[in-house]
């Protein structure tokens, strides 16, 4: 009879290895040291721009200013630049021409434009009351309507006082915040007149900037990335710029066209509102579209139908087909992207966080595309994560 074997002979050893895709505790460490240094320093900027937001707006709003100038100046330079006589049309005059031209158009426009927009406002200012209580009113015929159904006569009345209720806090709201919204203007006049000032420097020594920007970079490989991000990030803004005036111009003609053609009331108002309200994106063509189809609804249902069917197939052309052309190059976003970055903006800077939002992450993705293209990654991360190559564990056989 032979003796059983020891039981230490029947055990397999066995070895835990990590698998070699796991990063290195020092690599995740410098991820979270990177994200804590990256939410401390956005937590410094929201606190300097809520101390400075009125200056950061003006120099924002100057620089897209200059944007919509720049054109110009290069088409007055242009002919004395190709006889090479530039001396004779220097850059600050063709400013000043390009200032000239410009406003003398707009005191044009708004000459022409203003009695009839103003006439329109006055007709929608004293009609108001009258909108207001069609509302009620109707209001009152379905309150009427659901009084003959099954539901308790506590529920229904319930649900009258407090949508009574509801209606008057809305519409005191609304005049409220329309009012907190004048009086919030008027100290801003005194800094919008500073905007076409900063515009004139902005245009006048873009150069000298761009040179004091390059020193600050050693000469070489980093100067040459810095310039080539800085005329990355120029094309970008100077595109958003362009389609955003273009838009507004072809949305408030297109508008106020389609507005006279299908007898809305204040079609001149709305159009002109639908071509500004453009430059705000997503909030303010869903409020004119909004204000639009209400009005057409208190004057025959069916023209609000239409009315709407053509915003919105005006809305899908102009999102996809138009503008995307307009934009051609340096922004390239996805819709879900611009969605969010506008209610990130909203909730951040309410209105001029809106307006802020697209070009704002149109430069972080610039920002984004240089970082990969210096560090020769294909995502940020990876860079963060790179450590030790890491250990292949050896076979092992049972």
């Amino acid at each position: 009879m032979t003796e059983p074997e020891p039981q230490e002979n029947n055990k397999i050893e066995r070895r835990v290895f990590f698998d070699p895709s796991t990063p290195a505790v020092r690599s995740v460490g410098r991820v979270v040291i990177v994200t804590l240094v990256i939410l401390q320093i956005a937590v410094l900027l929201g606190y300097l721009f809520y101390w400075l937001q009125n200056l950061i707006l003006l120099v924002i709003l100057s620089i897209f200013f200059a944007y919509l100038m720049d054109p110009l100046v290069k088409l007055i330079r242009q002919p004395f630049k190709q006889r090479n006589l530039e001396k004779w049309m220097p850059r600050w005059l063709a400013i000043i021409i390009s200032y000239l031209t410009v406003f003398v158009v707009l005191l044009l426009a708004i000459s022409y434009l203003a009695p009839l927009i103003t006439q329109q406002f006055n007709e929608f200012a004293k009609n108001f009351p009258g909108y207001s209580e069609a509302i009620r009113g109707r209001l009152f015929e379905l309150n009427e309507r659901y009084q003959n159904t099954s539901i308790p006569k506590e529920v229904r009345e319930a649900i009258s006082n407090n949508l009574q209720e509801f209606i008057t806090l809305a519409g005191a709201s609304v005049t409220a915040g329309v009012g907190v919204f004048l009086l919030k203007l008027v100290p801003f006049l005194p800094w919008i007149l500073w905007i076409p000032v900063l515009a004139f420097f902005f245009l006048k020594d873009i150069n000298t900037f761009k040179a004091s920007a390059l020193r600050m970079f050693p000469s070489g490989r980093w100067r040459y990335q810095a310039e080539v991000f800085f005329y990355d990030m120029n094309r970008t803004l100077a595109a958003y710029t362009r389609a955003q005036l273009i838009s507004c111009l072809l949305i408030g003609t297109i508008c106020t066209i389609a507005f006279y053609i299908f007898g809305v009331p204040y079609a001149l108002l709305l159009g002109v509102l639908a071509g500004a309200l453009e430059f705000i994106p997503l909030a303010g063509p869903l409020a004119i579209g909004v204000l639009t189809v209400a009005l057409c609804a208190f004057y025959s249902p069916w023209q609000a139908l239409y009315v709407g069917i053509f915003l919105l197939a005006l809305r899908f052309i102009h999102d996809y087909i138009t503008f995307p052309r307009i934009v051609r190059e340096g922004i390239h976003l996805h819709p879900l992207a611009i969605i969010l970055a506008i209610l990130a903006g909203a909730q951040i800077g309410g209105i001029v966080g809106i307006f802020l939002s697209i070009p704002v992450v149109a430069i972080l993705a610039v920002i984004y595309k240089h970082i990969l293209w210096i560090t020769g990654r294909t995502t940020l991360m990876a860079n963060f994560l790179e450590g030790e190559p890491a250990v292949v564990p050896p076979e092992s056989s049972e």
